[in-house]
């Protein structure tokens, strides 16, 4: 048993009467109770005050409250403090094996058993360390050829090397990196060395000051010589009697001046203090020396400027090597950026890859017929035209109908954007149109493509330039040039696409440069369907793709080829996202609305009200498009949230047309209005869904007004001329326009008049589909002839005729389809 209490002193303020084991019991509940470090700290320091030894109990507890303190340091003073408070070791480690099993259950240690791990952990190092040294030293791949081992490496390695390039006739592996070259680095590192070596300060040079100078030197005459450098650094030669105090004669003494007037005075005054004769006096002489490194420094900005141009040089053609003249650097920047397709290789494309564009093809077909033979129409003295302007709407396939021409011909592709001509550096568009040309002229016969021509091509003096002799303006210039320079026989073909022929300057337009004007439109429904065939090819599914490709077609009136390609993508992942093993044509409908109005937002929950209002305004339109005769065939409203801001739609199919009456303009205001007067008949104010709807009435009115010349009042004059757009006078006078503002707004009011009594007449149908939509969210036709019947009209839709005439289905006939139609709420 330990002996605890050493019996010197047991003294405690307030607590002097009180016994070893209530102390013990008061300590025990102090560390139990202690959560915090700076407490902790304090009660050892109480408890190890006193003249005796701590019971095991107590320090147990404090132990347990450095461990839930998280100060392993603590624990380690605590086995110290124990140390000092016994009398002999024996009785130290008595009290550590009483300790033990507290020890092994927190993974305590005392200093002596800390300092032993470390000692073995040390060794454990230095024995793998030793490991590691005895290992032959393993050379890095790419460094193989800088350490000088490629001629070492083993069969294994060899067969590595050899198989790299080809993996079992696979795609090759690309080239690793190459090793740093012995040559560069040796150059690099001699180079730094001779830097440093001129540019560090000499190690006998020693700076002194004047007074320095001449209280050490002057005044004792161990100056020989003074040698002025550069006009402000004085070099000074000592005698050999300076070798007797210590001075090194070979050690380069110097000092600077502030101008040489004042050192000379300054010198003149010393020796005369010092009474020099003038024929002993120290010779003084003058000598300019250019120090290398203070040339390199004086030049380091010309040089810098220079390595950075030649950097940018080698940069410039490393980025453009793939281009038509990027590879020769920043000196090629005038080279054109066209990018030839090879017509074996690369240009794949034919003309039975573009469909719904018929017409566009049998006008550009003789580009081709002349390319391949072009014998057969010089013989009799015909000569190819030099150009074409293919012109229309984005995504209607102008870009893929030129790759066509070039891949039936056969011949070298140029493709370039107008975009590609213009650059911050003057000259540079003219330069590269020159360099385009004669590119084609060495590869004849040859096509040249420019996309978005009207980059470069705009009217000149148009565009809101102040000066007409701008980058662009030259660049067109030397176009023009170009164009009716080269001769005929040279078989090149200038073909340029744009959206906006009309802004195109007319010199470019003319007979002799782009001969002909191909307008390439959206396609009709034949057309819609030949291009659903040719996208329907790689989609998965089991649908007949005949019947399939009509009716989608029918689906999607005033869609482009960009639009239906995008339709069979969209269809293919939704299919996808459902996990479906193909395509149905579920998907293709979805895909449609998808396109049309947009994803449904199911996140965007419209509360009881909002969701009337909308329901009411999608019956406004409904009711109203099926009893006017005019309007365009319903084919589905919706009620669920669609795209930015359409929280209801109502989608019909326009048929092809082309020429509008006043009847049925005056019947498509109405409908459109349908929304608004709902709204206005079953609540008891409107509110801003109509938005959209009135914008449509509003052009539509307009434009009956001032542009088709329909008001009786204006007259039949039209002020509308597309070659004016950027003017900002009006065509017409302030009492003009006066005047077209009244009649729009009479032609807006007698339209709402006309649908507010249509609705009010067949109000209990607009409740009817009101609450059939609030049930459903969705209904299609035949919803709409269940509850309201067939349209008082005599019909015949193309889209059954179209899709279904060869059952002989007869139902109703599309009467519009020049552009889906659907409105916002």
């Amino acid at each position: 048993m330990v002996l605890y209490v050493l019996g010197k002193r047991f003294y405690s303020a307030g607590h002097e009467d009180e016994s070893f084991e209530s102390f013990t019991e008061r300590y025990v509940k102090f560390f139990d109770g202690v959560d915090d470090l700076f407490e902790l700290q304090r009660g050892l320091n109480n408890a190890f005050a006193y003249d005796l030894v701590p019971a095991p109990s107590v320090v147990e507890s404090a132990l347990r409250a450095s461990r839930r303190v998280d100060d392993f340091a603590t624990s380690v003073r605590i086995f110290e403090g124990i140390k000092e408070k016994v009398e002999s070791d024996k009785q130290y480690q008595q009290y550590l094996e009483e300790l033990a099993p507290i020890k092994e259950e927190l993974g305590l240690l005392t200093k002596e058993e800390l300092e032993h791990s470390h000692i073995s952990l040390r060794k454990e190092a230095s024995c793998l360390m030793q490991e590691e040294d005895n290992k032959p030293f393993e050379i890095p791949k790419a460094f193989d050829e800088f350490f000088g081992n490629n001629k070492k490496g083993t069969g294994q390695q060899q067969n590595q090397q050899q198989q790299r390039p080809g993996r079992s006739g696979g795609r090759p592996e690309p080239p690793s990196p190459q090793p740093p070259k012995t040559n560069i680095l040796l150059g690099t590192l001699v180079g730094t060395y001779v830097v440093y070596k001129m540019t560090e300060p000499s190690e006998n040079g020693r700076e002194l000051t004047w007074q320095s100078f001449r209280s050490s030197l002057l005044d004792r005459g161990m100056v020989d010589k003074l040698v002025v450098v550069n006009r402000d650094m004085v070099r000074v030669y000592l005698r050999p009697e300076a070798l007797s105090l210590g001075l090194n004669q070979n050690q380069t003494i110097y000092f600077s001046i502030g101008s040489v007037n004042s050192f000379e005075n300054a010198l003149e005054a010393a020796q005369d203090e010092l009474g020099i004769p003038s024929n002993e006096r120290i010779p003084v002489t003058f000598r300019d020396e250019v120090s290398l490194a203070n040339a390199l420094i004086h030049f380091a900005p010309t040089l810098l400027l220079i390595g950075t141009f030649l950097y940018l040089s080698r940069r410039t053609g490393a980025a453009g090597g793939g281009g038509g003249g990027g590879g020769q650097g920043l000196f090629g920047i005038g080279k054109s950026k066209a990018k030839m397709f090879n017509q074996e290789s690369q240009v794949k494309v034919k003309f039975k890859d573009v469909a719904g564009a018929d017409e566009a093809k049998e006008e550009i077909m003789e580009f081709v017929k002349f390319l391949k033979n072009p014998a057969a129409y010089e013989r009799l003295g015909a000569t190819i035209p030099k150009g074409a302007i293919l012109s229309g709407p984005p995504g209607t396939g102008k870009t893929l109908l030129a790759k066509a021409t070039a891949g039936e011909a056969g011949v070298p592709f140029l493709s370039v954007s107008g975009s590609e001509f213009v650059e911050m550096f003057v000259g540079v568009g003219p330069s590269r149109v020159r360099d385009l040309f004669a590119t084609a002229k060495k590869n004849a016969p040859c096509i040249i493509f420019v996309d978005e021509i009207d980059a470069i091509g705009k009217a000149r003096g148009k565009g809101g330039q102040l000066g007409g002799n701008d980058e662009r303006e030259s660049t067109l210039n030397q176009l023009l040039v170009e164009m009716d320079g080269f001769d005929s026989n040279e078989h090149v073909v200038v073909l340029a696409g744009t959206n906006r022929p009309d802004v195109l300057d007319p010199a470019l337009m003319r007979p002799g440069r782009f001969d002909r004007h191909i307008a390439i439109d959206r396609p009709d429904i034949g057309g819609r369907a030949q291009i659903f065939k040719v996208h329907l090819k790689p989609i998965k599914t089991s649908e007949d793709m005949e019947q399939l490709s009509r009716k989608l077609a029918a689906l999607t009136p005033g869609f482009s080829g960009a639009d239906i390609h995008n339709v069979c993508n969209e269809a293919a992942l939704i299919a996808a996202r459902h996990m479906k093993d193909e395509v149905s044509e579920t998907d293709f409908e979805q895909a449609i609305e998808r396109v049309i109005a947009g994803l449904e937002k199911k996140s965007r929950v419209l509360s009881a009200e909002e969701k009337k209002t909308v329901a009411y305004h999608e019956a406004g339109h409904a009711v109203a498009g099926w009893y006017l005769k005019h309007a365009d065939p319903l084919l589905k409203v919706s009620i669920i949230p669609r795209g930015v801001a359409a929280l209801g739609y109502a989608q019909y199919l326009p048929k092809d047309q082309y020429l509008y009456s006043v009847k049925q303009l005056l019947d498509r205001m109405c409908m459109t209005l349908g929304g608004r007067v709902s709204e206005q008949i079953f609540f008891e104010s409107v509110t801003t869904g109509a938005h959209d709807d009135l914008q449509k009435v509003t052009k539509m009115a307009y434009a009956q007004v001032t542009t088709y010349g329909m008001n009786e009042k204006v007259g039949p004059m039209s002020f509308h001329d597309p070659q004016a757009e950027q003017q900002f006078q009006k065509p017409f006078s302030e009492e003009t326009a006066t005047l077209i503002d009244d009649e729009v707004r009479n032609l807006v009011n007698g339209a709402y008049d006309r649908t507010v009594n249509l609705l009010t007449e067949r109000k209990e149908e607009v409740e009817k589909v009101a609450q059939l939509l609030l049930h459903k969210e969705v209904i299609s036709r035949e919803d709409m002839e269940n509850l309201l019947g067939k349209r008082p009209f005599n019909e015949v839709t193309v889209y059954d005729e179209y899709v279904r005439k060869k059952v002989n289905v007869w139902i109703y006939c599309l009467e519009n389809e020049q552009s889906l139609t659907y409105y916002l709420v």
